[in-house]
C-alpha cells in the first residue's frame, strides 16, 4: 500500500575502504529507469497544474521521487561518510609533462602571449587545399588576416551581423542569440580596427569575435538566465570578471547567447527565445544549457564562446554540435558576475572551434583573483605544450565498461574506434575499472542543483513563477520539494564518490567516457511554445558528466566522429582537480588523429572569406 511505498527500504552503503574498484568487481551497475513520459504542450500544462496543486501535488512528487529511486538510493539510503558541501580541491601544483608554468596573477593578454608559445609551431595546411578536411577559422587565423591588414575587425563585424540577420530569418531560426546590438559590435570592432592600423594589438584575441551565455554579466546587455524576468530582479552593473578579461585582450563581445531557462534543462529548447538550433541539422536540438554558444561556434560564427557548466552544461552541447568543450577545475575561473543559480556545481566553460582556441581563452580567463584568497597558496596555471604532444606516451586512460558501453550504437561504435586509435597512435594504455553507484550521484548531484537553484530564485520566485516556461515550472516544483535530509544526503554521496574518484586516479591519468549517450535528437513542434520534459532523453544526455559538476574536477570534449545521420559524437576525459593541461594535450592528441574526418555543419558563415566571395554560407 501507499505507508509501504513510502516506506521503501534504503541502500546500506558499504564503506568506501571496502568497495572493489577493479575491473572484476562485483558492484552492480544500475542503469537510469527515468519512469516519466515525455510531455510537452497541453499535457505539460495539466501536469505543472497538478504539481502546483497543494495536497495533490505533494502526493504526485513523492511518486515521482521513489519512483525514480530517490528515496532507495538516497533519501532512505545509509552512509557511513560525513558530508562534503563544496568540491574545492586544496591546490596542488601536480607534475604534468610538457607543461609551461605561469603564475595565475598575470594579466590577461601577457598569459595569452605564454599561451602562444605553446601552440603547435606549424599549423597543418588546412585552408589552402592540400588538405582536404573541413577546420573552423581559428583565432590564429583571425590575428593573421587583421595583421596582414587583408582584413579588418571592422568588416569581420559586419560579415557577423548581416550572418546572425541571415540566421534570424522565418526559414532558418537558428536562436543563436538572446541579445545583441549592432552598434555595440561595430564599436568594439572600430576600435580594434585603429588598434592595428596602428601597428599595437593587445594580444591575438584583440578584434576576435566571442559570445557570452546569458548566464555571464557583460555589459551593456541585460543577463536573463533565458528567462523573460530574472534582468529586473538583478540588474547587471558590470563585466563578469572572466569577460573582463576577455575585454582586456581586445576581444570583441558580440552578445548574449541563447540558452535553456534557468539552465533547467539539456535540450536547449527556450519557450520564449526560440531553439536553438544544431548547425548540422537545424530540426535538431544543439543541447543544453549552453546551448547558443554552442551553436554559434559550431557554424563558425565565432572562434569561441563561454558558457556555464553545473551538469554538462558546455560539454553536452559541444558534443552535440561538433565543437570543442573544456570545464576547468572547481574555482580554477573566478565566478564573480556568473548568476548564482548553482553555487557547488557550475563553472565558467570554453566552447571553441580546435583545442588550440580553448587553450588561448583558458589561458586569458583563468586564475583566481588575487586578493580573494581562496586557497592558501598562490595558484599556479599550466599550459600544455602542444608541440611536444606527440611525444607523451605512457598515459593510462581509465574505463568502465559497463558504463562507457550504456549509450547508442553510433556513438558506442564511434567512441570505441577512437580510443583503439588511441592506442595505436600514441601507445596509450587503458585500464579497465569500476566506478560504483553512478545512478546514485546523478541522483544526487540532481538533489543538490535543484536545491540550489531553488534556495537562489526563492525571493523572486513567487512573483514571476507564472512567466517561466512549463518545463521549468515543473523543473522548479521538484526542484523546491527536496528536504533538508535529502540535501545533507547527497553530500554524503558526493564525498563517497570523490573518495572513489580519487582512488582511480591514484591508478590512471584520467577517466574516459563518451560526452553523451545519445546525439542530438529532433526538435518536436509540439515543445517549441511550451518546452519539452523528456526525463529519458535527459538522462541519456547527463550520463556521463556529472562527475564533472558534483566533484569539481575537469573535464573536456572533442569531436571524433558523426553518427549514422551525420550528427556530431564527442569523446570525454575527465582529470584528477587542477590536471587542465594534461587534459587539454589529451584533446589535442584526440583532434590530429580525428579532424581528417571532420565535417562542414549544414548551416556554416565563412567571415574571413576572401573579399569579393559571397555571404560565405
Amino acid at each position: 500500500g501507499l505507508m509501504d511505498f513510502l516506506k521503501r527500504e534504503g541502500v546500506v552503503y558499504t564503506p568506501v575502504k571496502d568497495v572493489d574498484l577493479g575491473s572484476h568487481s562485483t558492484e552492480f551497475y544500475l542503469q537510469a529507469n527515468v519512469k516519466a513520459p515525455r510531455m510537452t504542450g497541453f499535457l505539460v500544462k495539466i501536469f505543472t497544474h497538478l504539481l502546483e496543486c497543494p495536497i495533490l501535488g505533494t502526493f504526485l512528487l513523492l511518486i515521482l521521487k521513489g519512483n525514480n529511486l530517490i528515496h532507495r538510493l538516497i533519501k532512505n539510503a545509509e552512509f557511513q561518510e560525513p558530508p562534503l558541501f563544496v568540491p574545492l580541491h586544496d591546490f596542488e601544483d601536480i607534475k604534468e609533462r610538457e607543461v609551461k608554468c605561469l603564475d595565475s596573477s598575470l594579466p590577461p593578454p601577457e598569459k595569452v602571449r605564454l599561451a602562444l608559445d605553446c601552440l603547435p609551431t606549424s599549423s597543418q595546411e588546412t585552408h589552402d587545399g592540400t588538405n582536404s578536411s573541413f577546420c573552423r577559422w581559428t583565432i590564429m587565423d583571425y590575428a593573421k588576416a587583421y595583421r596582414s591588414g587583408d582584413i579588418t575587425p571592422s568588416l569581420v563585424a559586419e560579415r557577423f551581423i548581416a550572418a546572425i540577420d541571415e540566421s534570424t530569418k522565418p526559414s532558418l531560426q537558428m536562436g543563436f542569440f538572446i541579445h545583441y546590438s549592432v552598434d555595440d559590435i561595430l564599436r568594439q570592432a572600430v576600435e580594434s580596427t585603429h588598434r592595428y592600423r596602428r601597428g599595437e594589438p593587445i594580444s591575438v584575441l584583440d578584434g576576435v569575435p566571442v559570445a557570452i551565455k546569458d548566464e555571464i554579466d557583460c555589459l551593456p546587455y541585460p543577463t536573463t538566465g533565458g528567462t523573460t524576468w530574472l534582468h529586473k530582479e538583478r540588474p547587471c552593473n558590470d563585466d563578469a570578471c572572466c569577460v573582463k578579461r576577455l575585454r582586456l585582450c581586445g576581444a570583441v563581445l558580440v552578445g548574449k547567447s541563447n540558452m535553456h531557462e534557468l539552465g533547467s534543462g539539456t535540450s536547449g529548447i527556450n519557450p520564449h527565445y526560440g531553439p536553438a538550433r544544431n548547425p548540422y541539422d537545424s530540426s535538431k536540438i544543439a543541447g543544453g544549457s549552453s546551448s547558443g554558444s554552442a551553436s554559434l561556434v559550431s557554424a563558425g560564427l565565432c572562434p569561441a564562446a563561454l558558457g556555464v557548466d553545473g551538469g554538462g552544461s558546455v560539454r553536452m552541447p559541444a558534443s552535440l554540435c561538433g565543437v570543442v568543450g573544456l570545464k576547468p577545475t572547481f574555482a580554477r575561473i573566478p565566478h564573480d558576475g556568473v548568476l548564482p543559480l548553482n553555487w557547488t556545481v557550475g563553472m565558467v566553460g570554453i566552447l571553441a572551434g580546435t583545442v588550440e582556441d580553448a587553450l588561448i581563452v583558458y589561458a586569458a580567463i583563468s586564475g583566481e583573483i588575487p586578493y580573494q584568497k581562496i586557497f592558501s597558496v598562490l595558484t599556479s596555471i599550466n599550459l600544455p605544450r602542444l608541440s611536444l604532444t606527440k611525444g607523451i606516451s605512457d598515459i593510462k586512460l581509465a574505463k568502465y565498461g559497463k558504463w562507457f558501453d550504456d549509450c547508442s550504437n553510433d556513438v558506442r561504435i564511434c567512441c570505441s574506434k577512437t580510443l583503439l586509435k588511441l592506442q595505436d597512435h600514441y601507445n596509450w594504455k587503458i585500464i579497465d575499472v569500476t566506478i560504483p553507484e553512478i545512478e546514485a550521484m546523478r541522483l544526487a548531484h540532481y538533489i543538490t542543483i535543484g536545491s540550489e537553484c531553488s534556495t537562489a530564485l526563492d525571493s523572486f520566485k513567487e512573483k514571476n513563477f507564472a512567466e517561466l516556461g512549463w518545463d521549468v515550472r515543473v523543473a522548479q516544483s521538484i526542484y523546491g520539494a527536496f528536504s533538508g535530509m535529502e540535501y545533507l544526503k547527497a553530500q554524503k554521496m558526493r564525498n563517497r564518490q570523490l573518495q572513489f574518484h580519487k582512488k582511480i586516479f591514484a591508478e590512471a591519468d584520467v577517466i574516459v567516457s563518451p560526452t553523451t549517450g545519445v546525439t542530438a535528437y529532433p526538435i518536436q513542434d509540439d515543445a517549441i511554445k511550451t518546452g519539452e520534459l523528456d526525463y529519458v532523453n535527459g538522462a541519456a544526455l547527463v550520463r556521463y558528466s556529472i562527475a564533472g559538476n558534483f566533484l569539481g574536477l575537469p573535464a573536456v570534449t572533442v569531436p571524433v566522429g558523426f553518427d549514422r545521420l551525420g550528427l556530431p559524437i564527442g569523446l570525454q576525459f575527465i582529470g584528477r582537480p587542477w590536471s587542465e593541461a594534461t587534459l587539454i594535450h589529451l584533446a589535442f592528441a584526440v583532434q590530429a588523429i580525428c579532424m581528417s574526418e571532420y565535417k562542414k555543419p549544414k548551416v556554416y558563415y565563412d567571415l574571413l572569406r576572401k573579399k569579393n566571395d559571397s555571404n560565405g554560407m
